[in-house]
């Protein structure tokens, strides 16, 4: 929590104002009983309607000072709260977002969405809770006591008996509220994962009729979370019927008790019922403890999960430029005898955060290629085509051997800086709710005219024309409301949008008819043939013309050359052109 707390910090002087308005009013509830006492014992006896008349305006007035005093406090506990908050989802977001594809693999999507949201959500219910609550039933603990001490001794006895039975048994149970709401949380990330799979792939699910299986798989995640949820719930709802069975027979007591000493001319009447009063507010500051706990409890379990991300140390820091890092070859790109194995023990759709493969993925891959080159890598699914582009990318770093961007190890470049040299489309890109042209730009800084080039260079400008409203054409989520053929389109528009140095394009064609590939392939050379070009592809025709083709297998390179070579001594490259083609 320490982190969390320290938030808080640069809100100080708002909380400071907040718990200081929260303390009057508090202060103000425990002198209401004690005037009403003095009414009672004091003024009324003496018939003096104008001195009760004065006493009963203090008490008016005490009330409407508790009542400004309450509301001031609590709107500024929520200011705050969210503040916090706010500043503490942001650095959360851009901590997420500078995770190394290993540590996204490691904490899963699902369990960083709920960090974002339920987790940070916990942590404001307890800031707001801790400036208000927090403050105000200590006071009326320890203020209460106190004063019915000073009141009635004998009476006070039970309120000392009563009160520390009862915290100890709220800290108790708090103390295993923290594992338990750790493990709602961890249920929490299973369910959002299982709904966020049927979101994203609901067309596969009813095209092979699967929903209800669907249903069942988010029934037994959901009874889980129900049944952990519940287990928590149970454990940390003990102490309230405890607190108002105490509360009961307490009052029970004191009227009891009371009423044997007004009787016997101990007490005063008023006493007895501001005792009455006092009573109720201490125990239920008892019952506001318990709250307080209860907030505890998730927020510790909800800190815990979020600091874990904030205090993820840095996997992929830059390394010095050194002449063992450098390649003076004139190659854009070099991969030399890279070897590369995703570590297993991340979430079971960990690999969707990076789009690659699980497992062993590369395996002594080496290739070089210059400026204007083009590099067509191909095979089966899983044989590691997605992998040798997020190393480029450097979302990971490879186990053995070099990769080189223009002569220089992809360790040693700042990670913006790299990332700029390419255009890339991922296998299963995003397209935002958000304009044409947006979805193009992608917030950097580009002209009118670059973007119409963009979209011309990747043949999309044809469909973006036939759109209402042309580039300010709104896309739906995902781009539900474009083909996949526009979308490929729109995606490779955004990667050429910039003029790149180096082409990644992930199966960035597959939606494409062969005649539209075939144009865009012929658009790449004559626009943009000084870049270099990676091209992985599930068919032949898109990187027949490539300067050079991969044919990977299970991450070991089975086959390199141009197509007539591979044609002749590549058998699996052989087989798979014959089946593409129609040769069989």
């Amino acid at each position: 929590m320490r982190r969390i707390v320290g938030y808080m910090g640069g809100q100080a002087g708002w909380i400071a104002l907040s718990m200081s308005a929260k303390l009057l009013a508090a202060v103000g509830e425990l002198l209401i009983p004690f005037v009403l006492e003095h009414i009672i014992d004091r003024v009324a006896p003496g018939g003096s309607m104008g001195t009760a008349a004065l006493w009963g305006m203090v008490m008016v007035l005490l009330a409407l000072a508790v009542r400004r005093c309450n509301l001031f406090a609590n709107r500024t506990a929520v200011s705050v709260s969210g503040s916090c908050t706010l500043r503490l989802r942001q650095d959360l977001f851009v901590r997420t977002m500078s995770l190394s594809g290993a540590q996204a693999d490691r904490f899963g999507l699902p369990s960083l969405i709920s960090r974002m949201t339920s987790d940070s959500y916990n942590i404001q219910n307890f800031i707001t809770s801790i400036q208000t609550v927090g403050v105000r039933a200590p006071i009326l603990l320890v203020g209460g006591i106190c004063v019915t001490l000073a009141m009635d001794r004998a009476l006070a006895s039970i309120l000392c008996v009563m009160a520390p039975v009862l915290m100890g048994v709220v800290v108790a149970v708090s103390r295993r509220g923290v594992p338990l709401y750790g493990a709602v949380q961890r249920e929490l990330d299973g369910m959002v994962r299982v709904l966020r799979e049927n979101i994203t792939g609901v067309r596969v699910v009813k095209a092979l009729s699967k929903e209800e299986r669907e249903r069942r798989r988010f029934h037994d995640c959901n009874d889980r979370l129900t049944r952990s949820d519940l287990k928590a719930s149970l454990v940390m709802a003990f102490p309230g019927p405890l607190v108002q069975l105490c509360l009961n027979v307490g009052l029970v007591l004191v009227v009891l008790l009371g009423a044997r000493r007004v009787d016997s001319g101990a007490a005063e009447p008023g006493v007895i019922l501001a005792f009455l009063t006092y009573f109720k507010l201490i125990l239920h500051s008892v019952m506001s403890f318990n709250r307080i706990f209860l907030l505890l409890s998730k927020a510790s379990a909800s800190a815990r999960r979020i600091e874990e991300v904030l205090d993820a140390g840095e996997e992929l820091p830059v390394l010095p430029l050194t002449e063992e890092r450098r390649r003076e070859n004139g190659a854009l790109l070099e991969f030399d005898r890279v070897s590369f194995t995703h570590q297993r023990g991340g979430a079971a759709d960990a690999a969707s955060f990076a789009g690659g493969e699980r497992g062993k993925c590369l395996d002594g891959v080496s290739f070089r290629l210059s400026r204007g080159e083009t590099l067509g890598v191909i095979g089966a699914t899983g044989a590691g085509k997605s992998t040798l582009i997020h190393l480029l990318l450097r979302f990971y770093d490879a186990d053995e051997g070099g990769v080189y961007v223009d002569g220089r190890d992809v360790r040693t470049y700042d990670r913006a800086a790299l990332r700029k040299k390419f255009g890339t489309v991922f296998q299963n890109d995003i397209i935002f709710a958000e304009t044409l042209a947006d979805n193009i730009t992608l917030g950097r800084d580009l002209s009118r005219e670059a973007v119409r080039q963009a979209a011309e260079d990747a043949m999309a400008a044809g469909f973006i024309a036939e759109k209402p409203g042309q580039y300010g054409y709104a896309a739906d989520i995902r781009g539900a409301n474009l083909s996949g053929g526009q979308k490929q389109r729109l995606l490779i528009a955004r990667a050429l949008a910039a003029d790149p140095e180096i082409l990644l394009l992930d199966d960035a064609a597959s939606a494409l008819d062969y005649r539209t590939d075939a144009a865009l392939r012929r658009s790449l050379r004559e626009r943009h043939g000084g870049a270099a070009a990676v091209i992985v592809a599930q068919r032949v025709s898109s990187i027949l013309s490539a300067d050079q083709i991969l044919v990977l297998e299970e991450g070991r390179v089975i086959g390199q050359g141009r197509h007539e070579e591979l044609l002749e001594r590549c058998p699996a490259y052989r087989e798979i052109y014959r089946v593409q083609m129609g040769e069989m």
